[in-house]
């Protein structure tokens, strides 16, 4: 017999789109070894905190947001008037997105992308450079993103962790989505992925809690390189 509640958990979605909806219950991130955390959904639907603005602070546009979620990043890029393009695999993130105010597209940064090669930045925040579970393959796909001049503005795990693993989304009362390959990665971990790929850290910083890098093409020194955004022409 199939319930409601059986056909409320039955898309891939529903309970990342769930957890989006005021007042919803929390959602966390299981991985296969039982680990779980929760996912800061209430941080992604609000206004960019400090340390997102001074993420922000080094877009050069045109940006693109991969894994934009809600859109908080692409839509605060736009209102400073730098062109910034969100994408997401999960069609209720893109809808909420776009309803308020922000450009997103429902795509798979694996996809066939607008741009391709002339993106000044790219933004794998939130812990994004897990998507699809293998960090070295979306780094290489990046390169392919941003242009000559571009940067990759990359969140990090505040621990030295080089993981891949199986995970899904689950809430408070164990039902969860379908499972899917993510990774967990370190500061010292991106630094040897971008050794082959003709990348170079360029800056890493702090946050709070939270820890970026800036990484760029390999070649003359990037020093005076813009950190303010660029208004759109």
């Amino acid at each position: 017999m199939t319930t409601d509640e059986d056909e409320l958990y039955d898309a891939d979605e529903d309970l990342y789109a769930l957890a989006m909806e005021p007042g919803r219950a929390p959602v966390y991130l299981r991985l296969t070894d039982r680990r779980r955390t929760r996912l800061p959904v209430h941080r992604w639907c609000a206004q960019p905190t400090r340390a997102d603005q001074i993420l922000l602070e080094r877009c050069v546009g045109p940006v693109l947001d991969i894994g934009c979620g809600p859109g908080r990043l692409c839509r605060a890029l736009l209102c400073q008037g730098v062109f910034a393009l969100g994408i997401d695999v999960a069609p209720h993130a893109v809808a909420r997105t776009i309803a308020l105010g922000g450009t997103a597209q429902c795509r798979s940064v694996f996809d066939p992308l607008p741009g391709e090669g002339d993106w000044q930045t790219l933004l794998l925040a939130d812990g994004n450079i897990g998507i699809g579970g293998d960090p070295h393959a979306l780094v290489r796909r990046c390169t392919h993103l941003i242009s000559p001049t571009g940067v990759l503005l990359v969140e990090v795990d505040n621990d030295d962790v080089e993981e891949r693993c199986t995970a899904w989304f689950e809430d408070t009362h164990g039902h969860r989505g379908p499972a899917f390959p993510w990774a967990r990665l370190g500061a010292p971990a991106l630094r040897r992925i971008t050794d082959g790929l003709g990348l170079r850290v360029i800056d890493q910083w702090k946050s709070g809690p939270r820890t970026f890098l800036a990484l760029g093409r390999l070649g003359p020194s990037r020093a005076g390189a813009p950190h303010a955004g660029r208004a759109m022409p």
